[in-house]
């Protein structure tokens, strides 16, 4: 072994390994910020259904067409609803997941450890 630690683990290339790990730190923490104000919008039922998003994964509005809201249809309503959430929280994951990895280059799975 290499007088000082690890074969290939220079102490300059620590130091630098180690700075460019709280580079990214910092950007993450700003970027997750910045998510948060950052919404995605979906429709169903032909724009019947309206569902907004956040980058936190939070429903922030619903909004359901008149015309859509038959009390004899109760289940097609709820199945509108119910596509436009779950699509608003896959664009919502996918626009984080997207930012995400711009700062960590592709190495997936980076983000859970900041």
């Amino acid at each position: 072994m290499a007088r000082g630690g690890f074969p290939g683990f220079g102490g300059g290339n620590m130091n630098n390994l180690m700075k460019q790990a709280q580079k990214m730190q910092k950007d993450m923490e700003k970027l997750q910020a910045e998510l948060q104000e950052k919404e995605v919008e979906t429709t169903a039922g032909g724009g019947a259904i309206k569902v907004v998003a956040n980058g936190k994964k939070e429903i922030k509005e619903i909004i359901i067409d008149r015309d859509v809201v038959d009390p004899d249809d109760v289940e097609m309503l709820q199945d509108l609803v119910l596509a436009a959430v779950n699509e608003a929280l896959r664009m919502a994951d996918d626009m984080v997941n997207s930012e995400m990895s711009k700062i960590t280059g592709g190495l997936g799975g980076l983000g859970g450890l900041f």
